[in-house]
C-alpha cells in the first residue's frame, strides 16, 4: 500500500470515538485484517462515524450454539469473515493441543459448501483454506476436501481418518448472507459443553493472527495437506449399500422420484445414494440442481418450510408422473419429503413423521432378519428432547429400548 494509504490507515487507527473499548476494537481490526475488502468496509464505517454499528460489529463475539458459529458475512468480530475464522481456528488448535497429545499425528478434517459473497471476497472455500493455513502452520496434518461436500462427509471423515476433530464451513439452510463454522469432535458429534466454552476461552487468548495464519496458499503445497474426497466418498457409498435391505425390490419399482438440491451441494451425492440402493436416479430440478450462493429461485433455502419452497419440485413431479419428492438443504444434511396422494394433493412430512416412518421401517427389517421375539431387546432407538416420542410408544408395544438423548450420539 502506498504512502497515502498508510496515512489514511494511521488516522483510522488513532480515531477517537470516546469509547475506549470500541477504539481498541477498531485498532485491532484495522491492524489484523488483511482482507482488503472487509478492511475497507470497516474503514468506511469509521469514516462515517457509525458508532452504533461499529459497536455491534466489534464489541461482541459470536458464541457457539447448537450448530457452531453462525452469522452474516461481513467485517467485524461478531460476523463471519477471514479474520474471525482464523481466530476461531487458532482457538480450536489451542484447545485440541491441550486435549490430544497426538494431535500432530492424527490431524484435522476441513470441508466447505458453496456459499460466498464476492463483494467482500468471502467464500466457504476461502475460509476453509484459511482454517487449514492456521493448522498447517503449526504442523498439524489437515484433511482438506478439494471441492465442496455435504456436511455429513466431515464427521464421517473425522471417524474414518481417526482425526481429532473437524470443521465444516457452512450456514446450512440459513439465508444467503450468512455463513458458519461447525465443529465436530473425534466421536463425529458436534461439540457441546464443556468443549464449546473452553474453545471460546482459547479463542479469546489467541486473537492476534499468528505468522502463517493468513497464508491460504499453503494448503496447495504442504505435504501435511491431503485430500480425502475419493476415499471418503467411496467408503460412504459402500456403507450406504451395507444398510440397504431390499436392493432387488428397489430395482424393480415403478415409483419415480424428483430431487431438488436447493442450489446446494447435494445433487451428485443423492444421485450416487440412489444408485447404491438400487433405485433409478431421481429426476433433478434443473433450476436448483447446481450450486448458487444467491439461492436465486427460493426465498428461503430451507426445504422444511413446506410447499411454498418446494413449488418447482412439486410441479416437476406432477409433469413427470413422480409421486415422491425429496429435497436436501444447501449443505445436504437436512431432508424434506413429500408424497402425492391419489386425490392429487401433496403431503409434506414433518421431521417427526419421517423419524417415525424410518424407525418403524428399521424395526420391521430387523425383525425380518431376527425372527426370535427375544432379539428385539437388543434394539435401541434414540430421540432428542425436542423430538416427538412416537417411537417411545412403539417401543412400549414392541419391547425395544427407547432413550431420550440429551447429549450428542457417539457413532
Amino acid at each position: 500500500m502506498g504512502d497515502c494509504g498508510e496515512d489514511v490507515n494511521a488516522n483510522l487507527i488513532s480515531h477517537d470515538t470516546g469509547d475506549s473499548q470500541l477504539d481498541k476494537a477498531i485498532w485491532q481490526w484495522i491492524t489484523w485484517d488483511k482482507n482488503p475488502k472487509t478492511r475497507a468496509q470497516m474503514e468506511e464505517l469509521v469514516k462515517e462515524g457509525k458508532t452504533k454499528e461499529l459497536r455491534e460489529r466489534l464489541c461482541c463475539r459470536m458464541t457457539f450454539g447448537t450448530s457452531g458459529l453462525r452469522a452474516a458475512m461481513g467485517a467485524g468480530f461478531s460476523l463471519i469473515n477471514d479474520l474471525t475464522v482464523i481466530q476461531s481456528t487458532q482457538g480450536v488448535y489451542r484447545y485440541l493441543e491441550k486435549c490430544f497429545p497426538d494431535l500432530k499425528r492424527r490431524g484435522f478434517v476441513i470441508g466447505y459448501d458453496t456459499r460466498g459473497q464476492a463483494a467482500i471476497n468471502c467464500s466457504s472455500e476461502r475460509l476453509a483454506k484459511l482454517a487449514a493455513a492456521v493448522l498447517l502452520s503449526k504442523g498439524v496434518p489437515v484433511y482438506l476436501f478439494s471441492t465442496y461436500v455435504p456436511t455429513p462427509f466431515v464427521p464421517y471423515a473425522v471417524k474414518q481418518m481417526k482425526a481429532t476433530a473437524g470443521v465444516m464451513i457452512t450456514a446450512s439452510h440459513n439465508p444467503k448472507q450468512d455463513n458458519g463454522y461447525k465443529v465436530y469432535w473425534e466421536n463425529g458429534a458436534q461439540i457441546t459443553s464443556p468443549h464449546d466454552k473452553e474453545i471460546l476461552k482459547c479463542i479469546e487468548e489467541s486473537l492476534e493472527p499468528w505468522d502463517g495464519s493468513w497464508n491460504e496458499n499453503i494448503a496447495d503445497g504442504s505435504p501435511l495437506r491431503s485430500d480425502p474426497l475419493d476415499e471418503i466418498c467411496k467408503s460412504y457409498i459402500e456403507d450406504l449399500k451395507a444398510v440397504c435391505f431390499h436392493r432387488d425390490l428397489n430395482a424393480k419399482t415403478s415409483l419415480r422420484f424428483v430431487h431438488t438440491a436447493f442450489h446446494g451441494v447435494g445433487h451428485d451425492y443423492v444421485q450416487l445414494a440412489f444408485k447404491a440402493f438400487g433405485f433409478a436416479a431421481p429426476i433433478p430440478v434443473q433450476e436448483q440442481k447446481d450450486p448458487d450462493p444467491d439461492f436465486s429461485t427460493v426465498r428461503c433455502p430451507n426445504p422444511e418450510e413446506g410447499e411454498s419452497v418446494l413449488e418447482l419440485a412439486l410441479r416437476l413431479a406432477e409433469k413427470e408422473g413422480a409421486r415422491v419428492v425429496l429435497a436436501t438443504d444447501p449443505d445436504a444434511d437436512r431432508l424434506a419429503v413429500a408424497e402425492q396422494y391419489e386425490n392429487g394433493r401433496w403431503k409434506v412430512f414433518t421431521g417427526n413423521e419421517l423419524a417415525a416412518l424410518l424407525g418403524w421401517w428399521l424395526l420391521a427389517c430387523w425383525k425380518e432378519k431376527h425372527p426370535d421375539p427375544a432379539d428385539v431387546k437388543r434394539v435401541h432407538m434414540l430421540a432428542t428432547t425436542v423430538s416427538s416420542k412416537i417411537l417411545q410408544t412403539i417401543a412400549a408395544q414392541e419391547g425395544f429400548h427407547f432413550v431420550v438423548q440429551t447429549h450428542p450420539v457417539v457413532f
